[in-house]
């Protein structure tokens, strides 16, 4: 198998690698922080000092920054990973960032011979550590094919969706859904819970109830114990729904929850939480 390049080992990033090389693969990887890959480069990571160098060393190039900016600057410049690009390679972008980002990119790499897919994900650190992410796809078929046998390394669910944004699409899709699901469970344990029943009995029945989800009932317990830190923050949180309200303003499509749960995650941030779990929000209704 050839060669793989990751550019950005944070917390989603980094255990995505760990997956790869525990899987056998030769893994090249940079990171904007190099001591956040020490531990991988101690179980075999070869460092690379820019994106470049990574896209030049890989036939199948993985990233998975925060934001748009953090993509564009990974991407873009003599040291970027479209300059490393060449023919025949592929570019796996696992980023949440815009469809139009995204489309833009992928043009981009065209123009460099080499394909980019938009392969978002659902899930996180545990899921990702122990090779249970849902995998959202967009690009070309046949890059797609040939790169399948990698992402199911990483997940169970590895699916195809569309053209070239449509996996970011859909992965915002699914955050407006875990959004509006948090929100409301916070309401319903807040309503219990001023009407005299015990905070954990409440969030045990809801999460056990008719509503109860994988998402449920992985976040509830986080109501009772709130971490100082931790994995998905409010500040990401509200990064992926805005970006899901500017993908639905252009198509003239409504997301009224979406929109609510806006209103909410600004509150959040402007109470200090937007470094705490997104079950901070039962926190943030509380003090309202």
């Amino acid at each position: 198998m050839t060669a793989i390049g990751f550019v950005g080992l944070g917390a989603m990033g980094g255990r995505v690698a760990g997956r790869l090389l525990a899987a056998g693969r030769d893994v090249y990887g940079t990171n904007r922080t190099p001591e956040r890959a020490a531990a991988l480069v101690e179980r075999g990571l070869v460092w690379c000092d820019n994106p470049r160098a990574v896209a030049e060393a890989a036939g199948v190039v993985f990233s998975m920054v925060t934001d748009d900016a953090a993509l564009e600057a990974i991407a873009a410049g003599a040291d970027g990973v479209v300059a490393g690009l060449s023919t025949g390679k592929l570019w796996v972008d696992m980023s949440t960032v815009s469809p139009g980002t995204s489309i833009a990119l992928a043009k981009q790499a065209r123009s460099r011979g080499a394909s980019l897919l938009d392969a978002p994900v659902s899930g996180s650190v545990h899921e990702a550590e122990e090779g249970r992410l849902t995998v959202m796809v967009g690009g070309d078929l046949h890059a797609f094919a040939a790169v399948e046998p990698l992402l199911r390394e990483l997940g169970p669910v590895v699916r195809h969706i569309g053209p070239n944004g449509d996996g970011l699409r859909l992965k915002l899709a699914v955050n407006v859904s875990l959004a509006a699901q948090m929100l409301a469970f916070s309401e319903g344990v807040l309503l219990a819970e001023r009407g005299g029943i015990p905070r954990e009995l409440a969030v045990e029945v809801i999460a056990e109830s008719a509503v109860g989800s994988p998402f449920l009932h992985g976040r509830a317990p986080l109501v009772l114990e709130l971490p100082d830190e931790a994995w998905f923050d409010v500040e990401l949180a509200h990064k992926d729904i805005r970006l899901a309200l500017a993908t639905a303003q252009q198509d003239a499509v409504p997301l009224p929850s979406a929109a609510l749960a806006d209103q909410w995650f600004a509150k959040a941030d402007d109470l200090g939480y937007a470094k705490r779990d997104i079950a901070a929000l039962y926190e943030v209704l509380a003090r309202s």
